[in-house]
């Protein structure tokens, strides 16, 4: 048996390739939408992508599976499980099997056995792998995709926090702590492998660590560890993480089918005679380092660094627009690639971030300031201080005279901000304030500053700040 893993850093995101040696043949569980990684790989190992196992339908990116089945053929392994709203639309077009809870299927002489644990969507399904090949009669492991991560459990929230869908929290928690007592019963040996490890918005306190075994996890998992269902239930909807607006894109683009972009997809430098129509037409996203942007931008974009596009893009680019890019050469096919993930699917062009800013277009800016020269104006109320923290950071603490605006809502909430004032903008360390001006200032606000080292550097200073019980800190 062959096991590869991948792991894409900017989402989080771990999936797999299963292989039998003997057969030469490969399945790829719960792929990414940059599927010739899992080519080239089994050319290399010798075997041919056969087939795709999905565990749900994914919310956090765009899943590579039908590109798979398109490109090469693979069939297709997907859930049946949960009602009507939970099936997959576009399976019918290939090769296929519809899997529920006892199923099982062969890869080679490696046996894949169905599991439906729902929770974090009703879909949900895991599969247990036997190496019959080798002469093994028990299972080995478990891909849990985002049922079970190393050291948490998947959120079962976000249909009701990102898809809107009302009333389904509290039930998919009752249904995730059912799966998991379930989880609980299986063999203390047996491996697992999640489809996300820490930094993804998927569920709370992941571990950075890429697999464990089902007997660690019932020892050290936080979220294993309750017998009491309501217990559980408070427990797992309680402090998750903000779940991004883009979510509920992503469960409609994989269940109807991503479109597919082909071998060798490229994208395009436009003139710099279309950058005005563009800023009128679409979203604009400036990928260059902050500080550089605030020396010089065209007015009505929004800087993203790249280092931070495939976090905060999906919040805020207009998905109902095309996308216009601000980049170098080399960051071009990167920067596309990181939008197509999180189904950004109309990327209309881009413009040399050089020309652009030696054009004469790039003219207007932001200030900065340190804590030390704004605080009296913030302290004395003379400035409206906006604060883009996440709901945790605020709460553990925050400057008196701001209002909360977190960074991935600042497009809807910033209508309760007034255009006429001066607005200082922080967040920890000024990274995500930065963006947070851009955006502002792209909705027309026209006197903005960044707070230089955000709230570390003003409690750095000795500047005083409240909890939520308001008592200065």
């Amino acid at each position: 048996m062959l096991l590869k893993y991948f792991y894409d850093t900017a989402l989080a995101h771990a999936s797999y390739m299963v292989g039998c040696q003997r057969a030469k043949v490969a399945v790829v569980v719960d792929p990414g939408r940059d599927i010739q990684q899992y080519l080239d790989v089994a050319a290399s190992e010798g075997v041919k992508v056969v087939a795709v196992a999905e565990t749900h339908i994914h919310a956090d990116y765009v899943s590579g599976a039908r590109e798979l089945a398109d490109r090469v053929g693979a069939k297709l392994y997907v859930s049946d499980e949960g009602t009507a709203d939970w099936k997959y639309q576009y399976v019918d077009q290939y090769d296929h099997q519809l899997l529920k809870d006892g199923d099982s299927f062969m890869i080679g002489n490696i046996q894949f056995e169905v599991l439906h644990t729902p929770g974090h969507t009703p879909e949900s399904i895991s599969f247990m792998v036997t190496d019959q090949g080798g002469g093994a009669d028990k299972p080995m492991g478990i891909f849990t995709g985002d049922f079970v991560f190393v050291g948490s459990i998947g959120r079962p929230d976000l249909l009701e926090q990102a898809a809107g869908i009302a009333n389904t929290a509290e039930p998919g928690a009752r249904d995730l702590f059912k799966s998991a007592e379930r989880f609980k019963q299986l063999p203390d040996y047996l491996q697992v492998w999640p489809a996300h490890g820490a930094g993804s918005a998927c569920g709370k306190g992941l571990g950075a660590i890429p697999s464990s075994t089902v007997g660690y996890e019932k020892l050290f998992n936080p979220s294993l560890q309750f017998n009491d269902e309501d217990e559980f239930v408070r427990y797992i909807l309680s402090d998750q993480p903000e779940a991004p607006s883009y979510f509920a894109v992503m469960k409609r683009v994989n269940k109807v089918g991503p479109r597919i972009l082909g071998a060798g997809h490229k994208h395009r430098f436009l003139p710099l005679s279309q950058l005005s129509t563009a800023i009128q037409s679409g979203s604009v996203v400036d990928l260059r380092p902050s500080a550089q942007y605030a020396q010089g931008h065209v007015a009505g974009s929004i800087n993203i660094p790249m280092g931070m596009l495939a976090a905060w893009a999906g919040w805020l680019v207009d998905y109902d627009r095309p996308a216009y890019l601000i980049s170098s050469s080399e960051q071009l096919e990167d920067a596309a690639r990181i939008l197509h993930k999180i189904g950004v699917e109309e990327i209309a062009g881009a413009f040399d971030s050089e020309l652009v800013a030696s054009s004469g277009q790039a003219t207007e800016t932001y200030a900065s300031g340190a804590p030390s020269d704004l605080s009296r104006s913030i302290q004395s109320g003379d400035v409206t201080l906006v604060d883009v923290r996440s709901d945790v950071e605020w709460q553990e603490g925050h400057i008196e005279q701001a209002s909360h605006h977190f960074l991935g809502r600042l497009p809807k909430t910033m209508q309760a901000l007034s255009r006429d004032e001066k607005i200082i903008v922080h967040c920890r360390s000024g990274a995500r304030s930065a963006i947070g001006v851009s955006v502002l200032q792209a909705a027309g606000f026209k006197h903005v500053v960044n707070l230089t080292g955000g709230y570390t550097a003003w409690k750095e200073a000795r500047l005083p700040s409240v909890k939520p019980d308001q008592q200065l800190v």
